[in-house]
């Protein structure tokens, strides 16, 4: 795929969204807040086109790439695997990929298609996605009834924003309230969640490492008949408990997948969910970026598991993920962390019926204002040149 074009201009800031309501605490930190931060790279390439999308890095990590060709950040699929962005590149990632598409005018889901060397969708994919929104919000109410209330209440506010499927958090006990008591708020959300949003919306349950192996067992036992779709994270990983718990589910008959991945995860993780000791894989999306993904994601689709990238607290990780099903057949939910970020026009994304249609747009389909963008650059940003 040639373009000709060489990358004149490199600009770099912070951009700042606000969530709907503030987000509460997860069983290892305090409340999250309303504010999200966006850093944002934009590339401007030689005939004045640009593209731009999330990311940290800093000048020195991006000084190689002004004046470079366009072209050499790609690799086409070879025999190795699905090409993507060059290592040397990925400190601008996103902003490469949605480059690219602008000055093609080629989606960013179909460019991924053409790379990992699969058959392009022949329409813009459909992809599933998840409120996370639900996190502990409920810690200054002391009757169980109420916060579980509070927190049903919350997810009836995701069903009225187009989500039909739900994460929430739990392991108050871990952290925030004796471990009994945290364990009963726990079951006592659960099944609020689950009686709000109807018995068919997927719920997944995420206890960021905040349960022992048997309060685990404990918890998805007295919440089986709310049928969850996943347990994330439910304690550090160990493949000697979480094949044990496995088989605990499978011989109990709860149909619960075991999620992980996140953060720190473990480096035999993708051996695990090989060997189906896990089911689902959560890398988060702007770690690994779409190039790392696709080669992970067609692993998981060979062995019958699960995609699902991880991103909370990124905002645009709710735009990009999904470009994924360009190349990964089993992509489970997008991330949404509903965000509003001034500077930065999403709505070519809307979530309806728990699913959201990709654009058919070049790139990722988003726009970003330039003077807000100036603004922040001048705020302390930066601009590199050829």
């Amino acid at each position: 795929m040639e373009t000709g074009r060489r990358i004149v201009r490199i600009d770099g800031a912070t951009l700042v969204g606000t969530r709907p309501r503030p987000a509460g605490a997860n069983a290892r930190l305090g409340p999250h807040g309303t504010s999200v931060r966006v850093p944002v790279v934009r590339l401007t390439l030689d005939d004045g086109s640009s593209g731009f999308g999330r990311s940290r890095a800093t000048p020195d990590h991006l000084g190689n790439l002004v004046g470079a060709r366009l072209d050499d950040a790609f690799a086409d699929a070879g025999p190795d695997g699905p090409g993507g962005i060059a290592a040397d590149w990925r400190a601008a990632e996103f902003a490469l990929w949605d480059t690219l598409g602008i000055t093609t005018g080629i989606p960013a889901w179909r460019l991924v298609a053409r790379l990992a060397g699969v058959h392009e969708p022949g329409a813009p994919p459909v992809v599933r996605c998840y409120d996370t929104s639900l996190y502990f919000d409920d810690l200054h109410l002391s009757d169980d009834a109420a916060g579980a209330a509070l927190i049903a209440d919350e997810a009836r506010q995701g069903w009225e924003r187009g989500h039909r499927a739900f994460k929430m958090k739990v392991g108050r006990g871990a952290r925030h309230m004796p471990t009994d008591a945290g364990l009963a708020r726990d079951i006592a959300a659960i099944r609020a969640v689950r009686a709000a949003v109807g018995p068919d919306c997927p719920l997944m349950i995420d206890a960021n490492n905040g349960y022992t192996f048997n309060q685990a067992r404990h918890v998805l036992a007295e919440t089986a008949a709310c049928r969850l779709h996943w347990l994330e994270e439910a304690f550090h990983e160990d493949p000697v408990l979480y094949r044990e718990l496995r088989t605990w589910l499978d011989h109990e008959g709860i149909a619960c997948l075991i999620a992980d991945g996140e953060g720190l995860a473990a480096a035999p993780l993708l051996d695990w969910a090989r060997d189906g000791i896990v089911q689902v894989v959560q890398y988060d999306i702007f770690s690994h970026g779409l190039t790392e993904w696709m080669r992970i994601g067609r692993l998981l689709d060979q062995w019958g598991r699960w995609t699902a990238p991880h991103h909370y607290g990124a905002h645009l990780g709710n735009q990009v993920t999904g470009h994924l099903a360009g190349a990964v057949t089993h992509l489970a939910f997008v991330e949404w962390d509903e965000c509003t970020t001034p500077g930065i026009d999403t709505s070519s994304y809307v979530v309806h019926e728990g699913s959201v249609r990709l654009p058919d747009a070049p790139g990722f389909g988003l726009d970003l204002d330039d003077d807000a963008f100036a603004v922040a650059v001048s705020a302390g940003g930066f601009t590199l040149r050829a």
